[in-house]
């Protein structure tokens, strides 16, 4: 359900803005694949594996890897103890699937604060930094306030593709 919300939330999103539909919805369903091997951190470079391995496009792969949060710099990689690479959402594509994943808990619609508040307490002030400013940066792209997608496709959306 969690993945089929994030779905929601980013098909909103390309309501709004201009990019490669099939690959945002792509990367929305499979973007937490990797929760089938680990659920930690890791979980986001398991499925860019996961990903590449079965050979879809690499674009795809990006975007799984690249979903947590508003990406990782190499601090958060080393923290993590991430094997080093370019974790930081950077197409359009990329941006969009990250992002809906933060404005999603669980298979509930929040809105923006609800994930950076959870780093900023938790002490990940440069991840909660990133986030507010890809919201900014997607909103504007957008049109408005993504923090109104909740106001439009409710907390808990219709998710057409399971309950027609």
């Amino acid at each position: 359900m969690h993945c089929c919300t994030v779905g929601a939330v980013a098909e909103e999103m390309l309501s709004m803005i201009k990019a490669d539909r099939q690959m945002v919805m792509a990367g929305s369903l499979l973007h937490d694949i990797g929760r089938s091997v680990d659920n930690g951190m890791m979980h986001a470079l398991i499925g860019s594996q996961i990903i590449n391995g079965m050979g879809y496009p690499e674009e795809l792969a990006d975007i799984v890897k690249k979903h947590i949060g508003a990406g990782l710099d190499d601090d958060d990689i080393k923290e993590m103890g991430l094997p080093p690479g370019d974790y930081i959402p950077r197409t359009v594509e990329e941006k969009i699937v990250a992002h809906a994943d933060n404005l999603v808990s669980d298979n509930r619609v929040v809105g923006h604060s609800h994930s950076a508040d959870k780093l900023r307490n938790k002490g990940a002030f440069r991840g909660a930094d990133r986030m507010d400013a890809l919201h900014w940066e997607l909103s504007k792209l957008y049109g408005m306030d993504l923090d109104v997608i909740p106001d439009i496709i409710g907390e808990y959306p219709k998710l057409r593709w399971i309950e027609d």
